[in-house]
């Protein structure tokens, strides 16, 4: 569920900023959210692609001025997507197997 809902506020913003303005510098950062978005949403690469939020995020909060807790609170999620992994409902979970952490496993 968190996959879903990151990866549909990024979308937004991401296509917001690029019907909004014409000149390619300014959207930059919010096409590669956008994109990264989308690797979440599908479950793809979801470590780099959460990664790859939270960087562009926080890019996004402290290139622009403004509000910046969207894009703070859009790269700490990232950050939690890129730890947590995809859930078993994704791409990579199909690819991979689905990675389970258990409190009973010994070191």
């Amino acid at each position: 569920m968190g996959r879903l809902l990151t990866a549909t506020a990024l979308l937004h913003y991401g296509l917001a900023d690029f019907s909004e303005t014409l000149q390619l510098e300014p959207i930059v950062p919010q096409v590669i959210g956008a994109g990264a978005g989308t690797l979440l949403l599908v479950g793809l690469w979801t470590p780099v692609a959460g990664t790859l939020v939270a960087a562009v995020e926080v890019w996004i909060a402290f290139s622009r001025s403004g509000d910046p807790w969207t894009p703070i609170m859009l790269a700490a999620l990232g950050a939690t997507l890129a730890m947590v992994g995809p859930g078993a409902w994704s791409i990579d979970a199909r690819l991979f197997g689905r990675k389970r952490i258990s409190s009973t496993d010994s070191y």
